[in-house]
């Protein structure tokens, strides 16, 4: 010790004291206070490692002594040490840093808790038996002592805390309270301090003092947690704050409470910002997990080649094309009228690629505004623009490693084609109000319905993006080109009405077949869906009927002659035949090459079984059941 009077309070201290040697952790002195809470005798203790006394505690005690050497004095309660005996001891712990020549040493101070607490009790009786004590001076000890005893903790505390009595008149407010709020302690102390800082709701309904919880905490006895309400600053804004008011009793008698509090709003605001960008990321992820179940559903179609269905040549041209051109990463322009089925083209050649496993992302380039391409193609930067509130990935983004379907490309403004040509020729792009320049490996699907090429010599569409894309050409044949193709087509979306109608069995019968197959379709494959599906609405006990403009004509058969039109209602013999031919091969196809029986072609087509047979044998379709052991019907269409 430094010196006799020192030593002389070192020992005849009441509480407990070590003096442990920061070098070598050695306990350097010990008083007898210490010696008999510890249950050892002095000479037991001195010499002996600190660590000896907290085994198990090794990490508590080393965060504890940087604490005492960062800060100078520290203390703490999650230390305990036992009895000689090895009864638990319940103790507070006071580390001071001591100066000294010969090397740096810790002052340990152990409060008894239990002792403390006897003494809280004693005094509190020592109250009650004290004449001429008024009440308030006994809550106002209880207060004093709460402030008194933790000053440590309230003075350290990175929370806010403040007491209030059982007037709701505030009692001491140490100062991470006076910082979040604003306030300093004069002014808040010995005032109604929920009508200073707690008035108003979030929304800035009042807030009616009755039904405060921190209030509530000393009149119903019960500890009240509230994890999102506001504070008001002595400037005015509010503090988003959770807080605990825990009741504050002496005896049997609850004088008041104490409030914990901490400031959250930077929590909120990032919890708020982490909310939107987990629904922004979930919106995208249902939107491509639904696209993705829908082109499942499309383009894998069991014995058929990715949902494209016929038998004629045009159609069978296409299939190969697609099995050429799929393996490769050339650029693709799909050409051909409204309704022809482009995008199952660009389809079928994504999922027959290497790129399946991707997304098929498709970009209607006829619907985006001009002001917002840039951001619908490369995606843009919170705070763009107006209205730019996050950031957003564009359809590039999206579609990396996988195909980009781009719809009605001719309709791209000509000043905005060479943004585009830049990103297919250098696989680069930067988001809109941003500088990172990133890469992406997109294989592009185009089409069309314009003649680009008549669009290039107007000067309407850039020639070199015009064969950028057209690496590999694939025209789209319209309907009334193919119509030996009409009755497959037919049965695929009766079947599909079907199902998604919830009909029951349908039926076309040959008349009705006649008819489609004689009409012109101008919508092509989309028309004809379309009227399938109105058919079904409207069909009565299975029985479709079809409306068919008669205005447009029919169509010839696909024979050697060329396609003509002829005026309603008149056919040729032979044209007859052919489409008697088409609807039977179909009905059979539906039917699985089953002629008779529930299912079968006749009940398909309203004939007796004989009756279909016998005409079978006269348009000379030979051996049903070869139809059955061909590919099942087609359900998606070009």
């Amino acid at each position: 010790m430094a010196d006799g009077r020192t030593a002389s309070s070192f020992e005849s201290a009441p509480d407990a004291a070590l003096v442990v040697d920061l070098a070598s952790g050695l306990i350097l002195d010990a008083n007898p206070a210490a010696a008999e809470l510890l249950g050892h005798p002095y000479e037991a203790l001195r010499g002996r490692p600190v660590i000896e006394l907290h085994r198990g505690q090794e990490p508590a005690l080393i965060v504890f002594t940087e604490a005492v050497l960062s800060k100078g004095t520290y203390w703490t309660r999650t230390l305990s040490a036992a009895h000689a005996t090895g009864r638990p001891l319940r103790l507070e712990y006071a580390g001071t840093l001591m100066r000294r020549d010969e090397g740096d040493a810790m002052l340990l101070t152990l409060y008894d808790l239990d002792q403390r607490r006897r003494r809280e009790i004693d005094a509190e009786g020592e109250l009650y038996m004290r004449d001429g004590i008024a009440e308030w001076q006994r809550v106002e000890r209880v207060f004093r002592d709460i402030e008194r005893e933790n000053q440590l903790i309230l003075q350290a505390a990175g929370e806010g805390i403040y007491g209030v009595n059982a007037e709701g008149r505030t009692t001491f407010v140490n100062p991470a309270a006076e910082r979040i709020l604003g306030w300093p302690a004069e002014d808040l102390l010995g005032r109604d301090i929920h009508s200073i800082v707690h008035h108003h709701r979030p929304d800035g309904s009042e807030y009616p003092a009755h039904e405060c919880p921190i209030y509530a905490a000393f009149r119903l006895g019960k500890v009240q947690r509230v994890s999102d309400e506001v504070f008001w600053g002595r400037d005015g804004r509010p503090i988003w704050v959770e807080y605990t008011s825990t009741p504050i009793r002496a005896g049997e008698t609850v004088v008041g409470a104490v409030i914990v509090f901490r400031d959250i709003s930077q929590r909120r605001e990032a919890d708020e910002r982490l909310r939107a960008a987990l629904a922004e990321v979930d919106r995208l992820r249902e939107r491509l997990e639904l696209e993705n179940a829908y082109l499942q559903e499309e383009i894998r179609l069991s014995g058929n080649h990715r949902g494209i269905i016929g038998r004629s040549a045009a159609v069978q041209k296409i299939l190969q094309q697609v099995e050429l051109v799929a393996p490769t990463d050339a650029s693709v322009l799909v050409t051909g009228e409204s309704g022809t089925g482009k995008e199952l083209i660009a389809r079928a050649i994504h999922e027959a690629s290497q790129r399946s496993g991707r997304p098929l992302i498709r970009v209607n380039c006829a619907a985006i505004p001009r002001e917002l391409f840039e951001s619908e193609f490369f995606g843009h930067a919170r705070g763009a623009f107006t209205g730019a509130l996050r950031d957003r990935v564009g359809r590039f983004e999206l579609a990396d490693g996988g195909t980009l379907f781009l719809d009605e490309v001719g309709e791209i403004p000509l000043d905005l084609q060479g943004k585009l040509l830049r990103v297919l020729q250098e696989g680069q792009f930067e988001r809109v109000g941003e500088e990172r320049t990133r890469k992406v490996d997109v294989r592009i699907v185009a089409a069309t319905n314009r003649d680009l090429r008549q669009e290039v010599e107007r000067g309407r569409f850039r020639r070199d993006l015009y064969f950028r894309l057209n690496v590999f050409p694939i025209e789209s044949p319209p309907l009334r080109e193919r119509p030996e193709d009409i009755p497959l087509l037919a049965v695929h979306f009766m079947r599909d009405a079907e199902r998604k109608l919830n009909t029951g069995a349908l039926t076309l019968s040959e008349g009705e077949m006649r008819k489609l197959t004689a009409y012109a379709w101008p919508g092509n494959v989309r028309e004809l869906q379309n009227l399938i599906e109105r058919a079904a609405i409207l069909a009565r006990q299975g029985r479709m009927r079809v409306d068919v403009p008669a205005s447009a004509g029919v169509i010839a058969p696909a024979s050697g002659a060329a396609t003509q039109i002829h005026p309603a209602g008149i056919e040729t013999e032979q044209e007859r035949r052919a489409r008697e031919r088409a609807n039977i091969l179909a009905a059979l196809e539906a039917a699985g090459g089953k002629v008779s029986g529930p299912g079968g072609a006749a009940a398909l087509l309203g004939l007796r079984p004989t009756t279909l047979a016998s005409r079978i044998r006269a348009l000379g379709i030979h051996a049903p059941r070869r139809v059955a052991e061909r590919r099942p019907a087609l359900d998606a269409a070009v």
